[in-house]
């Protein structure tokens, strides 16, 4: 328990509880207050439509020509096949809504400012972590994996590194118990970064001690996306946790603006401790994810911690992150820490980073590697399926050519919408010799690829458009480490507790579940 000097009152504690919690602190919440001025706004552009819709005809036929001229201009893009067509069944069924809405959101209106600002940092950041030869071993060793590390340094900067010491962690209860230690350790800073956090069972051991490590003098810095003051936080708890010693903010918290800005979420989930350790996998920070609360049967969730030099790769990750606020922080003083000493663990580390605004898919591109790379198998684990043409393209192919390509997915979801998305491609799946399986104890979490038992990787991404195109990412690639087969054997452990999807079931999906499908792929490439 953390002394009386670095411990919130009660009176503190309980006030930050009483206000997630009522139905006059719901009314007259921040929240509330900005989903009403988001449809005041909305309710106002409709009033402004309808008030000169006498007008209509007139200028009807020349918006029509606009949307055609529109089409011709979406077909010729380079965009993604499947989120033309969304945009073309849109523009041609709304017009003069659809055509709007597309140059609203294709053309960075109301997220210029961040563009501009993470293209800024990462021209800043350019070049602090340099290649160490470590890419050189890899190319004799696993050339393959080499042409990848070198797309990912070309995409991310994030070096090849060897010597690290990597551990697997299988569940959130391991995951928790080793993180717990490991910010005990701490002697400099602590950064976290992670798409959500909430007050419960889980954060408070995790907040005793941040506030104990600030009070010893450790810079302690906390970042999460600000959709977690709809319903997990509140306002004040960046204020509240300043009263700690911990310096937290909320990337990209909702205004009362409508605005394109909102579509892009930190869904990274990142631990430094003194630039020699990191985490990063599924896990957020809340009670479901260490299975203190049960809302979708037992949780399934994975993590790595990476001990060595790799971890330098996540502190950049996180400063870059945090500097989108915070134009006066330096880099180098977490950069330049005395190096690790060299470790006999064998196998590489490749952190790695997504970025929404670079036009570069380098989660996909990931996975896609792997599976054209697998020679034996590719077992992946994903709590959603929500595919465009290319991803299921390679599955498909992997298993046309030997592969054995096996899925394993919740049985118990947590989005209905999504859910029933991932159903639309089981029959196309598993005509082609993927096997799907579903997790009957509960809900799949994890987002992991393992192959050949030589190459994995663990990280935030999932198999679904908002990862794959509208998050900032983050993951971990592993190519010869140990850790690789505990990957493999977690995946086999899981299996035994699923039920696998047969070709009758993946033909023959209820009626409810085709239907509700069938209307959301249209829509599949903007959720």
């Amino acid at each position: 328990m953390p002394s009386k000097e670095i411990s919130v009152s009660s009176k503190s504690r309980e006030l930050l509880k009483k206000s997630k919690k009522g139905i006059l602190n719901v009314i007259f919440s921040r929240t509330s207050i900005v989903i009403l001025l988001l449809a005041l706004q909305v309710g106002g552009l409709l009033l402004l439509f309808f008030r000169f819709r006498h007008y209509f005809p007139y200028y009807y036929a020349a918006l029509a020509l606009f949307s055609l001229v529109m089409v011709l201009r979406i077909l010729n893009t380079d965009s993604d096949p499947n989120m033309k067509i969304t945009w073309l069944v849109v523009i041609l069924l709304l017009p003069v809504a659809g055509t709007l809405l597309y140059v609203y959101i294709e053309h960075d209106i109301g997220h210029r400012s961040l563009n501009r600002r993470t293209d800024e940092i990462f021209q800043r950041s350019r070049g602090l972590l340099p290649l160490n030869g470590a890419e050189k071993k890899l190319e004799k060793e696993h050339p393959e994996d080499a042409s990848l590390a070198r797309y990912l340094y070309k995409t991310s900067e994030t070096p090849v590194y060897e010597g690290c010491d990597v551990r697997y962690l299988p569940l959130g209860e391991d995951f928790l118990k080793a993180l717990l230690e490991d910010l005990e350790s701490a002697e400099k800073f602590i950064f976290l970064e992670y798409f959500i956090v909430e007050d419960g069972r889980m954060w408070q051991p995790i907040e005793d001690v941040l506030a104990r490590k600030a009070a010893e003098g450790v810079k302690v810095r906390l970042l999460y996306d600000g959709t977690c003051e709809f319903a997990r936080v509140p306002h004040s708890f960046p204020a509240y946790l300043q009263e700690l010693g911990i310096e937290a903010r909320p990337f990209a918290p909702i205004r009362p603006f409508v605005s394109t800005h909102y579509n892009f979420r930190d869904h990274r989930k990142i631990t430094v401790v003194d630039g020699r350790l990191a985490y990063t996998g599924g896990l957020n920070l809340a009670d479901e994810y260490a299975n203190y609360i049960h809302p979708y049967g037992h949780w399934k969730d994975t993590a790595v911690r990476i001990e060595g030099e790799a971890a330098r790769s996540f502190t950049l990750m996180f400063l870059q992150m945090w500097q989108v606020r915070d134009h006066t922080l330096s880099f180098e003083p977490y950069l330049s820490a005395p190096a690790q000493p060299h470790r006999q663990e064998k196998g590489y580390v490749i952190p790695y980073s997504d970025c929404p605004l670079d036009n570069e898919r380098v989660g996909e591109m990931v996975y896609t590697q792997i599976l054209n790379s697998a020679q034996r198998y590719v077992h992946i684990m994903t709590p959603y399926l929500i595919l465009g043409h290319e991803l299921e393209s390679a599955l498909c192919f992997a298993a046309k050519r030997g592969v054995e390509v096996s899925i394993i997915m919740p049985a118990v979801p947590d989005h209905l919408l999504a859910y029933a998305l991932a159903k639309t491609h089981y029959k196309a799946l598993v005509d082609s010799g993927v096997h799907l399986y579903e997790y009957t104890p509960g809900f799949v979490h994890a987002k992991s690829f393992v192959s050949d038992d030589l190459r994995a990787t663990v990280g935030t991404i999932n198999l679904d458009y908002r990862s794959l195109r509208h998050h900032f990412e983050c993951a971990c690639y592993l190519c010869g480490t140990d850790c690789v087969k505990d990957v493999e054997e977690d995946f086999q452990k899981t299996l035994a507790q699923c039920q696998e999807v047969t070709a009758q079931e993946a033909a023959h999906i209820g009626f409810k579940w085709r239907l509700l499908g069938s209307l959301m792929k249209l829509f599949a490439p903007l959720m």
